[in-house]
């Protein structure tokens, strides 16, 4: 008997040992269409789109014609960490990688954009990657045509991705941009953000190891690969503190903890650049009470020939409109306390309190310990930044949380909304210590994309939410339970102590599974240029003369009218007489479905499948009709001490457009000006016929008849949500002008 079993224990290491060879000898590729080389270089498509749609032609003051061009600053590969996580075959919609190629391809063919700026996280950045990435913005650049009216313009920066764990401390994410690609006219490593969020992003999801290639064997090599890559970045070594930026070595990780040292490491260089804050009131990383204020405190952070555009809107939504709401009162010596709910908004704390005293009598227990409970929780969740303070109850879902943190009845809101961080309220604020030139913002706008794979431009058509947008997240509840360390809690009252806080990993540290009811497919950025080239579109954002929008290409003209002349959009001037305006703005051209033949004829099917699903910008004769114009008025501060509250008029007038004509003009005054006499900035919000929206609806709140929220219907990225379902609900997309600000003289 003995021997038998031997016997069988033996043919059954002998089958093992078997399998597990078989396993390791299939070649990967043979078994997935994702791409097992990560670093994989990917040719570019070297024939010209020349056929693709060009632009509008408009005259400037002048009387010299400019172009209406179409670009997307904001645009990850899978250099980015996050990106290469989201690219591993346990995610849902994963395709693998999308190399700095793709984006080039993607936006030449598939969205045919005029120029596209790749901004990986500095974070993640080594040096061979941060090479690879200049290589494929020069040969981006060398098959586009003739440089005075190239076919594309690429541009390269990369993405400072700031976060503070405290208001004072936190500035946010920028967008570094370069005019120049060429040697010696960039820096030689990307400058990346001191701080906690940096620290993340170098190790990103550290339990993502070798080891779970054994739950997915098959697949090994991308395990292998993203954890290759982490390697390479945590032993990349740190720069030499104290010596200029442009004399440290190529190989070394550099970084700047606030604004100010990040424009004073760019003097070192000297080159021409663009700083673009973006995400502002993005509530996943900022903290609460968060305000431009916080930004303004010392003179070194603000910086008008580095910073002269704002990122209003992108595929982390809108931060355009400030809230009167808070998220937590402060008092003067700065303490915390959680406010009561209002119709518009439901404060985190508060929500936290009602979830943990419900389980806490549900559990039998007195009425006057669970208000104890309920205090102690609005307490100390108030002491954690962004949406991780959830984090600190035990048994609390997602449909328990209702849409607590949110913004509501607004448009397309940026994830657990901070107000303060809102461009509105930056361009309202003043402060009167510093020089003219920095005294104030004064931002011309732009949308993007912030698109992780390589999409640059991808909002053209309202398909791919869970492989075009971020929305994203695991295939099954095997590896939902793998990574997340909450989630077959039981429901019971009690808080997290910190060091419990601090061991919860990846997505449960943290609240992943709602934002992914909050990205769409991102905006866009145009401007009105003298030519096609890149000397010309630099200058044009420059002098602020560009519009956002949502991602359908809405043309707006924006001018205030000086007599003979007319100054557009991005213009600052001074007067003291009412000023009139002019605004034209026509509807974006309605989609075809399926590409343009060139394209098919360009790229071959399947590089046309993996880039966008076989679906390209590809307008039809026919324009979506303009609903309204709607103006709004900002005065900024005459003194720090003024409510910016009551400087914001949003909306001041508003224009229905005739339905019956394509074309939607305005022209109108301020009549109020002389008898306000002080500065006033105004921009123009064009507004299209609702069509059905990705993500349109968020969380799919449900209100009693008190306004009082009582379900929520989330769109998770995992396998949850369906993976054909795009969570589509009916809205208008939105152009916004750059705004003219003019100087009470």
């Amino acid at each position: 008997m003995k021997a038998f079993l031997k016997r069988v224990v033996v043919i059954l290491l002998i089958l093992v040992i078997t399998a597990v060879g078989y396993i390791f000898s299939i070649s990967p590729q043979s078994k997935t269409k994702l791409t097992t080389d990560y670093f994989d270089t990917n040719p570019f498509t070297t024939e010209l789109a020349t056929n693709k749609t060009r632009p509008i032609f408009i005259e400037d003051i002048k009387g010299n014609q400019k172009q209406i061009l179409w670009g997307d600053t904001h645009v990850h590969t899978t250099y980015s960490m996050d990106a290469f996580y989201m690219s591993l075959p346990m995610m849902h919609g994963s395709r693998g990688a999308f190399p700095a190629a793709f984006a080039c391809d993607y936006a030449r063919f598939i969205s045919q954009l005029d120029f596209y700026v790749l901004t990986d996280h500095a974070e993640s950045y080594i040096p061979r990657t941060w090479k690879d990435q200049v290589d494929s913005i020069r040969q981006c650049n060398a098959i586009s045509g003739n440089e005075d009216n190239p076919d594309l313009v690429a541009f390269i920066g990369w993405e400072w991705t700031q976060a503070g764990p405290t208001p004072e401390t936190h500035y946010g994410h920028h967008n570094v941009i370069f005019k120049d690609y060429k040697e010696g006219k960039i820096p030689d490593r990307p400058i990346a953000a001191g701080g906690a969020l940096a620290n993340i992003l170098r190790t990103q999801l550290a339990d993502v190891n070798r080891n779970l290639f054994l739950l997915d064997p098959l697949n090994r090599d991308y395990y292998w690969s993203f954890a290759d890559y982490l390697d390479a970045i945590l032993s990349t070594p740190n720069c030499e503190e104290g010596i200029p930026s442009n004399y440290l070595p190529k190989d070394c990780y550099e970084s700047a903890t606030t604004p100010g040292e990040l424009y004073a490491k760019l003097d070192d260089w000297g080159f021409d650049v663009e700083v673009i804050p973006h995400g502002t009131t993005w509530g996943f990383y900022t903290p609460q009470a968060a305000s431009w204020k916080e930004y303004t405190n010392t003179p070194d952070n603000i910086r008008p020939d580095y910073n002269s555009l704002v990122e209003i809107y992108s595929g982390h939504g809108n931060s355009e409109v400030f809230f009167d709401f808070l998220e937590v009162e402060i008092d003067e010596e700065g303490n915390m306390s959680c406010p009561e709910p209002t119709l518009n908004y439901l404060p985190t704390c508060h929500q936290a309190g009602v979830i943990i005293k419900k389980l806490c009598l549900d559990e039998g227990k007195t009425e006057e310990t669970c208000e104890n409970l309920a205090i102690k929780a609005r307490e100390e969740l108030n002491t954690f930044p962004g949406g991780s303070g959830m984090r600190l109850l035990y048994g609390a879902d997602n449909q328990s949380w209702l849409d607590a943190g949110q913004a509501r009845n607004t448009y397309l809101p940026s994830f657990n909304y901070r107000p303060k961080k809102s461009i509105q309220y930056g361009l309202a604020l003043r402060n009167n210590n510093y020089s003219d030139d920095k005294e104030r913002f004064r931002w011309g706008f732009i949308g993007s994309s912030d698109t992780h794979k390589s999409r640059a431009g991808h909002g053209f058509k309202q398909i791919l939410r869970n492989g075009g947008t971020e929305a994203t997240g695991v295939t099954t509840e095997k590896w939902r339970n793998l990574l997340n360390t909450v989630t077959a809690e039981k429901r019971k009252s009690g808080l997290r102590t910190l060091t419990e806080l601090q061991e919860l990993r990846g997505p449960s540290a943290i609240d992943t599974e709602r934002q992914m009811s909050f990205f769409t497919l991102g905006g866009l950025m145009a401007v009105h240029s003298e030519g096609r080239d890149r000397e010309s579109i630099w200058n044009a954002m420059k002098r602020k003369e560009v519009f956002a929008t949502t991602g359908h290409r809405i043309l707006i003209w924006f001018d205030l009218i000086k007599g003979e002349m007319k100054l557009p959009m991005g213009s600052v001037t001074k007067q003291k007489i009412n000023p009139t305006f002019k605004v034209k703005a026509l509807g974006s051209f309605k989609q075809l479905p399926g590409c343009p033949d060139y394209v098919h004829e360009a790229l071959s099917e399947r590089r046309l499948k993996k880039l966008a699903d076989n679906e390209c910008y590809n307008p039809s004769d026919e324009r979506h009709r303009l609903v309204r114009i709607e103006i709004i008025r900002i005065m900024p501060q005459n003194n720090s001490s003024e409510d910016p509250r009551n400087l914001i008029d949003d909306v001041w007038k508003s224009f229905e457009c005739d339905s019956n004509t394509i074309e939607c003009n305005i022209e109108f005054t301020d009549d109020e000006f002389e008898n306000n006499a002080r500065d006033a900035v105004y921009y123009a919000r064009v507004i299209e016929e609702d069509i059905l929206l990705v993500n349109g609806a968020n969380l799919r709140t449900k209100f009693d008849d008190s306004g009082n929220a009582i379900s929520v219907d989330p769109c998770f990225g995992d396998f949850r949500t369906d993976y054909t379902d795009e969570c589509l609900a009916p809205e208008g997309h939105r152009a916004w002008s750059s705004p003219i600000f003019i100087d009470y003289k």
